[in-house]
């Protein structure tokens, strides 16, 4: 097809999922910055609805796509002791993507210069006075667009090198039942009382929507994702045997694949084109967290660019990362046993330090308060091996978006 000529922009923002839409609605805040967000057209490439959940403390603009919250969290150890806590001014937040893309669409299609595009991302790259992108219309037209600055948050092909590498890999059924059964204020982060696997962790998660709606999920830490039915298998068990719904019926489902790992993502992939989102290592690794780490990156690219620097600031702190390659090591190598690791973690450290703890957001003090309450000989002994071992590449099916 004839290509149309170049357009430009200050800012492209290249995909909508997550850490895409957390961008462009922060930049909708800093004026005057004309803004072009690139989302997949209608079709195989449109990723389908998903639910991304983050804990927060106050208002963060988010709050008309917030769907559902809870101010009380639960953890039941493998020995079916249940952990309940309430963590100060903390709540659980549940965002539909449907609902955060109208939020930033709306925003998009109010602020001066800003717009959304429907069309492929072909290949991004830097050019003299910044970066172009190389599109796809739906009707099969060509189009180049220019920017000073490019943010893609594309997957990438293949991780990085890595000395561990893990999958959180999860499939959840959004259920009904024929009578109340669920508590609407309490959100089961992680229940330990499903079957474990030979290798890693394995983990129900719960978040009630009504006392006769919830989503429910099964969810695992290890090398290597589940077949549908296998993932099925254990959502039907954990439904039934677990939760004890003996009558219930799935009204849609979702399922996603994490990477966990200490691989290096390079939040740079040219002069003007930056990555942003798990491809820009914004996904927590201990935890596949990633929702709240994309907000925080963002508001921080906004001040960048309103202060005219050209920096794009890490999403998490190097002691951070540090202390996630120590923990996934351990959990890979089997020295520290997974559900008990979590469990006494929300039963020994209070819940508003930990929450801030596995964000990023507490002291050196507080982090090592935090790590004399987890199993120190093992921890230690793999920290003491971490230098030695060598990051090696593999090549990685396409993961799915974070629903956290």
């Amino acid at each position: 097809m004839t290509s149309h000529s170049t357009e430009f922009s200050d800012v492209i923002v290249v995909g909508g999922g997550a850490a895409g839409l957390c961008l462009a609605h922060r930049l909708t805040e800093t004026r005057p910055v004309t803004l072009t967000l690139i989302e997949p057209p209608d079709g195989p490439l449109r990723p389908a609805a998903r639910t991304w959940c983050y804990w927060n403390a106050g208002d963060d603009g988010l709050e008309e796509a917030v769907s559902a919250s809870w101010s009380v969290l639960r953890v039941h150890g493998a020995d079916g002791r249940p952990v309940i806590v309430e963590p100060a001014a903390f709540t659980y937040r549940m965002v539909r993507s449907g609902d955060f893309e109208r939020l930033v669409h709306d925003r998009l299609t109010r602020s001066d210069g800003g717009r959304v595009l429907r069309a492929t991302a072909e290949s991004v790259r830097s050019v003299r006075g910044g970066a172009e992108v190389r599109c796809t219309l739906p009707g099969g037209w060509s189009l180049t667009l220019g920017a000073r600055r490019v943010f893609d948050s594309r997957p990438l092909p293949a991780l990085p090198p890595a000395r561990t590498r893990l999958v959180q890999h999860f499939r959840g059924w959004f259920v009904r039942t024929d009578t109340g059964r669920f508590d609407p204020a309490i959100a089961d982060l992680m229940d330990f009382r499903v079957p474990q696997p030979a290798h890693g962790l394995a983990f129900g998660y719960v978040l009630p929507l009504a006392p006769d709606r919830a989503l429910v999920e099964y969810t695992e830490f290890s090398r290597n994702t589940l077949t549908i039915e296998e993932y099925e298998s254990a959502l039907d068990h954990y439904c039934r045997d677990i939760l004890g719904l003996r009558t219930f019926t799935v009204e849609r489902t979702e399922q996603g694949a994490i990477p966990m790992t200490d691989a290096h993502f390079p939040r740079r992939a040219g002069t003007a084109v930056f990555r942003i989102g798990t491809a820009g290592g914004a996904t927590r690794p201990a935890t596949g967290y990633t929702f709240a780490a994309a907000q925080r990156q963002s508001r921080a690219i906004a001040a960048a660019l309103r202060d005219g620097r050209g920096t794009v600031p890490a999403p998490h702190g190097r002691r951070a990362l540090a202390m996630d390659a120590i923990l996934l090591r351990a959990l890979d190598s089997g020295r520290i046993d997974g559900p008990d690791f979590f469990t006494n973690l929300f039963r020994r450290v209070p819940a508003e330090r930990l929450l801030r703890f596995l964000d990023g957001g507490t002291s050196l003090r507080e982090e090592w308060g935090i790590g004399l309450r987890t199993p120190v000989r093992p921890m230690l002994r793999t920290a003491a091996e971490l230098p030695f071992l060598p990051r090696r590449s593999r090549p990685v099916a396409r993961t799915g978006e974070s629903h956290r």
